[in-house]
């Protein structure tokens, strides 16, 4: 019997560099978006239920654009990610307006999700070969399992040459994740440095170091893992509480420090 595996797209990132909602501008040959390419391919790979996490003041030309060309194909649900969606006891300053970042935004898909399931970005470009090898390894874990994956790409790979891009740089040990930087990372005078997000020293990398592009694999078990470790995050950022944000990298390097 066929397992059913979720697409989970976070989708909820205000744009403000872009200047607009960049998940609905079209990119490709005959108009289709970046987004498009993600479900054909995770369709073709095996996948059977698409959770878009968005804000819900985009709902409906969302559902207008990007639901209307998906809803046809698989079965399509929407996930909102509030600032009010927090522990119990706890609020955030009303001047907080920018998402509370990945991990929140994951545990936003809670009721929506019950089943293994892969997360992407929805601007990111993955290609069909990712979808295909992240449906056969969540196919093969438990749902009760804490074990999860990654698909990692070569950085020479995700350059561009039009500045920086945001990756989580990886050290990997006999298949094992064991480390994941979340960083900067640029071509500069022909060596590729990554300039880690927490403030801590830059450092040079070779075109072979895998990167993280935010496809990750996991099973019901981390929505546990993220309100557990919620409180504590909220607690540690009360000072800087308007821009931090909690990211699944940040949780998922916690928890492999801790042995789970």
């Amino acid at each position: 019997m066929k397992k059913n595996i979720t697409l989970v797209i976070l989708a909820a990132g205000m744009g403000s560099r872009f200047g607009g909602l960049k998940q609905i501008e079209p990119m490709g040959p005959n108009g289709e978006f970046i987004i498009d390419y993600s479900v054909y391919d995770a369709i073709k790979a095996g996948f059977n239920k698409i959770v878009f996490l968005i804000k819900r003041e985009n709902y409906d030309l969302f559902k207008e654009t990007i639901g209307a060309r998906v809803e046809p194909y698989i079965k399509t649900e929407y996930a909102f990610q509030e600032l009010n969606n927090l522990p119990l006891g706890y609020t955030l300053p009303s001047d907080r307006v920018k998402p509370l970042g990945t991990a929140h935004a994951v545990l936003c898909c809670k009721e929506k999700v019950h089943e293994n399931f892969a997360m992407i970005n929805s601007d990111d470009f993955y290609g069909r070969d990712a979808f295909i090898k992240a449906y056969e390894y969540l196919s093969k874990v438990d749902e009760s399992s804490s074990e999860y994956g990654m698909i990692g790409y070569k950085v020479a790979n995700t350059l561009t040459e039009n500045g920086s891009v945001k990756r989580g740089v990886c050290n990997v040990e006999n298949g094992n994740l064991t480390e994941l930087i979340e960083s900067s990372v640029e071509k500069i005078d022909g060596k590729i440095i990554a300039k880690p997000l927490n403030g801590k020293d830059s450092f040079e990398v070779t075109e072979d170091t895998f990167v993280s592009m935010n496809m990750l694999c996991f099973t019901p078990s981390i929505f546990k893992y993220i309100e557990e470790r919620f409180p504590k995050f909220l607690e540690n950022h009360k000072d800087d509480i308007l821009k931090a944000e909690y990211l699944i990298p940040d949780l998922l390097e916690r928890l492999t420090l801790e042995g789970i």
